[in-house]
């Protein structure tokens, strides 16, 4: 349970510097810069670790796999998660992420068929309706941004990206139990592929003037930082507990985030969160007990996973 406590710590200091990153430069060309030089880094420790096992990867016959892992836990997730944090707070930010379970039993339904019991449907509409309070409480800047009904855009955004993270890592994780792939380097090559995609997306919406970065040095510092906790550690450990922990378990465990995340907002940016956010907090806690247990009897989640 370390190494989880651990993941989410991470997961949370992510969204917290990531915020803080987002003064001094654009969002999405942000994203781009660190994912190709993540993706850049991870490849080369391969190629210089199992040289011999790095030829026998770098066939197009897996460019599927980088592509698929490239579009959804690498564009989508970052590129909607950063734009959207711009105008959240990290609190609020990670807590719309924590709701990340209820996507990846949805696309484990789709996908694989996992049952979706009378329980699983009263935690997934526990969940639902522990998110209202959060949602209801916008701030000037979200009203001003306008959305969908109570959605605004920041939040459907992340949303977004939380969904295209579970798809993602369901699919990682299906790739990892086949054998077919290590976590490593299909993390580096869908980094590197994701990260390129994205710098053409900066340099159509947001202003080049010559680069978007106001602050050279806080931008080198945060991206610094951010690369080695989110892609390089984030990542790989994730990829690493998927070998023994499901998707829904891993993201269950995630409830703690927007504890961390609320705890470290107060501490390095000045951030507050109401009654409105630990209101949903409890809420979506109770559906997510009542989802875990009935994915632990339904046999989803081994025992050995569970300790």
């Amino acid at each position: 349970m370390f190494f989880i406590f651990l993941l989410n710590i991470i997961l949370s200091l992510t969204f917290t510097f990531g915020k803080a990153a987002l003064a001094y430069c654009s969002p999405i060309f942000f994203t781009a810069v660190r994912m190709c030089l993540a993706g850049f880094l991870l490849v080369t420790y391969f190629w210089i670790r199992y040289p011999t096992k790095f030829k026998e990867l770098m066939s197009l016959k897996y460019a599927r796999l980088w592509l698929v892992l490239a579009i959804f836990n690498i564009y989508l997730t970052n590129v909607l998660d950063f734009w959207g944090l711009k105008t959240l707070s990290a609190a609020k930010t990670s807590f719309l992420y924590s709701l990340s379970p209820f996507f990846a039993a949805f696309f484990s339904y789709i996908i694989f068929g996992e049952r979706m019991t009378a329980k699983k449907w009263i935690g997934m509409f526990l969940g639902f309706f522990g998110f209202l309070p959060v949602l209801f409480h916008s701030t000037p800047t979200e009203e001003l941004m306008g959305g969908i009904s109570i959605f605004s855009w920041a939040e459907l955004a992340v949303l977004g990206s939380a969904a295209s993270w579970a798809l993602g890592m369901i699919i990682m994780r299906h790739s990892i139990h086949r054998k077919a792939y290590p976590p490593v380097l299909a993390n580096g090559m869908s980094m590197i592929i994701g990260g390129l995609a994205i710098f053409p997306t900066s340099y159509f919406v947001e202003v080049w003037n010559p680069v978007p970065i106001s602050n050279v040095e806080m931008f080198g510092m945060y991206l610094v930082v951010i690369t080695v906790i989110s892609n390089l550690i984030n990542y790989n450990l994730y990829g690493w507990l998927l070998k023994k922990y499901t998707v829904t378990f891993l993201s269950f465990t995630g409830f703690m985030m927007p504890l961390f995340s609320a705890i470290f907002g107060w501490l390095f940016l000045g951030e507050t969160v109401g009654w409105h956010f630990f209101a949903s907090i409890v809420l979506v806690f109770c559906g997510l007990i009542v989802f875990y247990q009935e994915e632990l009897r339904l046999g989803y989640l081994s025992n050995t996973a569970a300790q």
